[in-house]
């Protein structure tokens, strides 16, 4: 495939660009975050219906994961070698086919088809998840934190799009045959709002060379401690969502119910970014990703007292609010540990650690909830999330001292 043209940057315009850029960002991460919530809210039951072994039920969502995990490193490669806006083009393509696969595959009642539109979905999920780095590509420093948080605040709407598209659908055709139609008509939608975006390709090498190793990138301490409040906010995220619905089905919840309570979660993962940008730049980045990380925390409290509806909807609103502020805390310092020329590279290796832990964790969510529970889930949150906010309180102490 050619690469798309990307105009330069005018360097006078400031910040003019990246408030454009984050707004384009920001209505396509409206549309094709919907992609992750239509898969989350229907995969456990379609997997149910076409699995040979119920206990494979949400496979396909693991192997969505997979798909987003393994997608990280060429959809920055594409970035490198044809510019941003191209890699995500590409993206968006796979989003589309997607959808048309999931629909045949429901029709036609084939578990194996079912799991391979999954994988298209991740590959899609990884192209969109780059969004926030992308906002911040022209970004000023000051303005770095709020151009993130204007992508993710896209999601808010991303959050009723998906959950209506099911609700709305759901009975169209077998199935939700006709939800994933209409995800590729949204995804096709998203291609056509991507040809705004405007951003320079960085040079491949710089006066100083290609660029530091990435062993030496991943040993400074911001780059952990950045890696370890991303690992702990997407993958305990992940684990939970993931298990979410089939266990409120379990509980004697209906499907709307289930489909609802995730539509909160979306939606607490995105509404604060209003003001994530701003409590940044107030309190600083540490701060927030730590009370991201205490959120978290209670909400796996919340979800382990009982499984009534509001205990199941409150810990996933809650669940998703943590994960907004420890993921745009960690991506925030991701930012400030590379050099332009490396940004590609970096954010890359940083999502392919991220989404594997999402991997590990989505693929061991089915068996952790249908062998122990739904309380045994959300246990498993505790010792990981205690672990990054240990890390970042490290880092902290240990950047005041190099600065005293």
């Amino acid at each position: 495939m050619s690469a798309v043209a990307e105009p330069a940057m005018d360097v006078a315009t400031g910040d003019r660009l990246a408030r454009r850029n984050a707004m384009v960002l920001a209505v396509t991460q409206a549309l094709a975050g919907g992609n992750n919530t239509v898969l989350v809210a229907t995969a456990g039951i379609v997997g149910t219906a076409l699995a040979p072994d119920k206990s494979l039920a949400t496979l396909p969502i693991s192997i969505f994961v997979l798909g987003l995990w393994t997608g990280t490193l060429p959809i920055g490669a594409l970035a490198r070698r044809f510019g941003r806006r191209t890699a995500l083009q590409i993206g968006t393509a796979s989003g589309a086919l997607a959808g048309l696969i999931c629909c045949a595959a429901v029709l036609q009642g084939s578990f194996l088809l079912f799991c391979i539109g999954a994988v298209f979905n991740g590959f899609y999920a990884a192209a969109h998840n780059s969004y926030r780095f992308a906002a911040a590509d022209t970004a000023s420093d000051a303005f770095r934190p709020k151009a993130i948080s204007w992508v993710l605040l896209g999601g808010v709407l991303a959050g009723v799009v998906g959950a209506q598209l099911v609700i709305g659908t759901k009975d169209l055709w077998p199935l939700f045959a006709a939800t994933f139609v209409g995800q590729s008509v949204i995804a096709v939608i998203s291609a056509g709002v991507l040809t705004l975006l405007n951003i320079p390709r960085p040079p491949l090498h710089s006066a100083a060379g290609a660029g530091r190793p990435l062993s030496e990138i991943a040993r400074q301490p911001r780059f952990i401690v950045a890696v370890a409040c991303g690992v702990a906010a997407y993958s305990m995220m992940n684990m939970v969502m993931t298990s979410a619905p089939l266990a409120m089905v379990m509980c004697n919840h209906s499907v709307t119910e289930a489909t609802l309570g995730l539509q909160w979660h979306v939606i607490g993962m995105y509404a604060p970014s209003f003001i994530t940008g701003t409590l940044i730049a107030r309190f600083g980045v540490e701060r927030i990703a730590g009370l991201g990380l205490a959120l978290i925390i209670g909400a796996a409290a919340i979800g382990f007292a009982g499984i009534s509806l509001w205990h199941f909807w409150i810990a996933l609103t809650l669940l998703g609010v943590g994960w907004n502020f420890a993921l745009i805390g960690a991506t925030t310092m991701v930012t400030t540990c590379h050099r332009p020329h490396e940004r590609n590279r970096v954010q890359a290796f940083n999502d392919f650690l991220i989404f594997g832990s999402m991997a590990i964790s989505s693929f061991s969510s089915g068996a952790l909830l249908t062998t122990f529970g739904w309380a045994t889930v959300n246990e498993v949150v505790f010792p990981v999330t205690l672990t990054a906010a240990a890390l970042l309180i490290w880092g902290t102490v240990r950047g005041r001292e190099r600065a005293a």
